[in-house]
């Protein structure tokens, strides 16, 4: 009788994919399979456009390995850069995750990768850029994993009342208050982008989230569904932004990690 081997792990970092014109050269981290020809997700780390690191998955999973465990359910991962809102403003950080998606797509056969299977999968403000990017036209992704992004821009500054702030993580990212310009507000807000044939998206959401309330998710998967696109949402009681509190973090990302497997199937 024989017994199933362990996935095993390979890692390529600061693989450089875009050096866009007076800016720092732009780099992903590749975890990998050993064995070829893995569907790939593309992951986009958060922190309010402002700060952040490919290295880090989400900032309360740091015990549980995600970039390990996603190898190991026998996917591969990129997780990438993109400009800060100290460096670019909105839409410099969608054109940065395109890149990454169309260089991943051209090179993915030297990877060893799948890349006619990408799902792209972002945390907090990463998850509005993959979102964005995904909803692109031609953009032709398996599906996205939005967990507790900002979908609605307006909406949400209206909710938290900073809509007028110049200093609010969105303002920033914009280059000016979200309610200084609603049609650019509304240009980087996912609900506003949803269209029919969108891919499929799994939308998940604390409901004690400060951050980014948890109205936000419920918007985006109205708008999906409004559009006849397959929508699988997730609202978790007691957990706030980055799933802080009494969660589980670990069925969270099995959850994530089963559709995955379902769109790449």
């Amino acid at each position: 009788m024989t017994t199933e081997q362990p996935i095993t792990a390979r890692v390529l970092r600061d693989l450089v994919f875009a050096e866009p014109q007076g800016f720092r050269p732009l780099s992903l981290d590749l975890h990998r399979p050993e064995v070829d020809g893995a569907p790939l997700v593309l992951f986009v780390h958060g922190g309010g456009w402002r700060v952040g690191s490919r290295r880090v998955f989400c900032p309360t999973m740091e015990d549980l390995d995600p970039f390990g465990r996603i190898v190991a359910a026998g996917f591969a991962v990129a997780s990438v850069d993109y400009r800060l809102s100290s460096e670019a403003v909105f839409p410099a950080q969608v054109d940065d995750v395109a890149a990454a998606l169309a260089w991943l797509r051209a090179n993915g056969s030297d990877l060893g990768v799948d890349a006619g299977r990408i799902v792209l999968w972002g945390e907090s403000a990463g998850a509005t850029l993959a979102a964005l990017v995904g909803l692109a036209p031609g953009a032709a992704v398996r599906g996205v994993v939005d967990w507790y992004g900002p979908s609605d821009l307006l909406a949400m500054g209206r909710e938290l009342g900073n809509a007028d702030a110049p200093d609010s993580r969105e303002a920033e990212w914009l280059g000016h208050p979200v309610s200084a310009d609603p049609a650019r507000a509304s240009a980087a807000s996912v609900a506003l982008q949803v269209h029919p044939g969108s891919p499929p998206f799994l939308v998940a959401h604390g409901l004690a989230d400060a951050a980014v309330p948890s109205d936000q998710a419920t918007i985006l998967a109205s708008a999906l569904q409004a559009a006849a696109v397959l929508v699988e949402v997730r609202l978790v009681a007691d957990a706030g932004h980055m799933w802080r509190g009494d969660v589980d973090r670990l069925a969270l990302l099995d959850e994530a990690l089963d559709f995955v497997r379902r769109v790449t199937a």
